[in-house]
């Protein structure tokens, strides 16, 4: 119990860091609590702090919302969602690792493409549909499909705080439609929602830590550490998987 209180610890100070920060910390805090809870059950336990960091985000963030870009991509996302959760429902834990490992991966990728190339086909329709589409199987699998949502979002060209405002929404939107699902699944349940409960703590500080000290945190160098970081953590799921 003691090393599932200390991840849970980690986890909610990571996430609450994220959300506050400079954010990208998503691919690494899964395979965090997945020491101490194997398995796609990890996402069951990771998804209530999800949707208390994405209140506080709201909460935050509530004006300039850009409610059609929301409508362009959310659809898909939904039925993403969907598609995801019959794949959870139908992988082992051996497939559930593999599949997480190379998530992380490709995620990592395109924070590299975002990094160094335009990508203005993301203001077609098409690529909407499309990015919406695979943001919702991502971050119903793996919880990571930030980089998924940032691709899209800064190719609206939207103001700065339209794109937080707006980006916090769909998060939000997209967490609570994953609820029933997860609870359909057994993922999410009464004990994995208590076992949530003791990384509000965590969350509370990290949220606290990111909101104040952001401006003394040199992003770029920050960003590498996390690629580095969850590099590794995927390339650990591989060697268990």
């Amino acid at each position: 119990m003691d090393l599932s209180l200390a991840v849970l610890f980690l986890a909610g100070l990571i996430t609450g860091f994220s959300k506050f920060s400079v954010g990208g910390m998503g691919l690494l805090v899964l395979p965090i609590v997945m020491i101490a809870f194997p398995g796609p059950e990890a996402l069951g336990v990771l998804l209530p702090l999800y949707i208390i960091t994405d209140l506080m985000a709201i909460a935050s963030y509530r004006s300039k919302i850009d409610w059609s870009v929301l409508a362009r991509f959310l659809p898909l996302a939904f039925l993403g969602v969907f598609v995801g959760s019959y794949f959870l429902a139908n992988v082992d834990a051996d497939q559930f690792l593999t599949f997480l490992g190379v998530t992380i991966i490709a995620m990592i990728g395109l924070g590299l493409y975002l990094d160094f190339r335009p990508a203005a086909f993301m203001r077609k329709p098409w690529a909407a549909y499309s990015m919406g589409f695979f943001g919702g199987v991502i971050s119903m699998i793996a919880n990571a499909a930030g980089p998924i949502f940032s691709l899209f979002l800064l190719e609206q060209k939207l103001e700065k705080a339209s794109y937080v405002s707006t980006r916090a929404w769909a998060f939000f939107i997209i967490n609570l439609v994953k609820l029933p699902f997860y609870i359909g699944l057994g993922l999410l349940s009464v004990e994995s929602t208590e076992a949530s409960l003791y990384a509000i703590p965590g969350l509370i500080i990290g949220s606290f830590i990111g909101f104040h000290f952001l401006k003394k945190v040199n992003p770029i160098q920050f960003k590498w550490m996390i690629r580095i970081m969850s590099a590794l953590a995927a390339f650990k799921l591989f060697l268990f998987s």
